[in-house]
């Protein structure tokens, strides 16, 4: 048992309206491109970290060698073993990833876990995750840009800095481990103004989106910057 697990908010409450937040992100395919550019898994080995349901290791199947999927919510587990049967599903959290030493070519984390701040150092995850990767491997972290697009204005009025960590901090904090940092713009598309009102407000549960909700009437897009931290293990 993880003893140091919390269920998300989102995906962990509401498995249903988080897949319809999946089936939104990067239509353009800019964010996917960028991952891609990062460190390229062609052939690799790859592990998607805090992969939830499993929706993107249908993705990464296609072209890698091995592909693991690792994921602390026993209640997500099943869909995730079922998405595709390329993919080793595996229970485990970022401090506890259950693979050999230098097991992985790279490691995809999708808004899991590293959200360092001056609470949270995320150390102990970041030291884990070189453990699994080969000499030369590459860590990288999708992330909310707090300053760019529609979506950065909802962290604003969510105050997301209580609790994620400031914009700034986060940027230093990567910089002195020597990871590189890219800004991507992107966007979510939804079938339905109602799909973006439901997935808005079920991740900002305290009603701080409500008011641009009403100033964005009727809208079945919005802006969403990403940062993608990439961290390489030396050779």
């Amino acid at each position: 048992m993880l003893t140091d697990f919390t269920k998300a908010w989102n995906q962990g409450q509401n498995v249903v309206l988080y897949e319809k937040e999946n089936d939104a992100i990067d239509h353009e395919g800019t964010l996917w491109r960028a991952i891609q550019a990062a460190a390229p898994w062609e052939g690799k080995d790859l592990l998607d970290l805090g992969c939830g349901t499993g929706y993107w290791l249908p993705r990464y199947a296609p072209t890698t060698r091995r592909l693991y999927g690792v994921e602390p919510d026993t209640t997500l587990l099943e869909a995730a073993s079922e998405r595709t049967s390329n993919a080793e599903v595996l229970h485990g959290s970022a401090e506890h990833i259950p693979l050999q030493n230098a097991s992985v070519d790279v490691v995809h984390a999708r808004f899991a876990y590293f959200f360092p701040s001056p609470n949270n150092e995320c150390s102990a995850g970041l030291a884990e995750v070189l453990r699994v990767l080969r000499p030369g491997g590459s860590l990288v972290v999708i992330d909310n840009d707090q300053e760019h697009g529609d979506f950065a204005d909802l962290l604003r009025a969510g105050n997301v800095a209580e609790y994620q960590g400031p914009g700034e901090y986060i940027l230093q904090w990567w910089r002195d481990r020597g990871a590189t940092t890219e800004k991507v713009m992107s966007s979510w598309t939804f079938r339905s103004a109602r799909d973006l009102e439901e997935v808005v407000a079920m991740e900002f549960p305290q009603g701080t989106a409500r008011s641009w909700l009403q100033d964005h009437p009727n809208q079945t897009m919005l802006s969403y910057g990403y940062l993608l931290h990439t961290l390489t293990k030396a050779i």
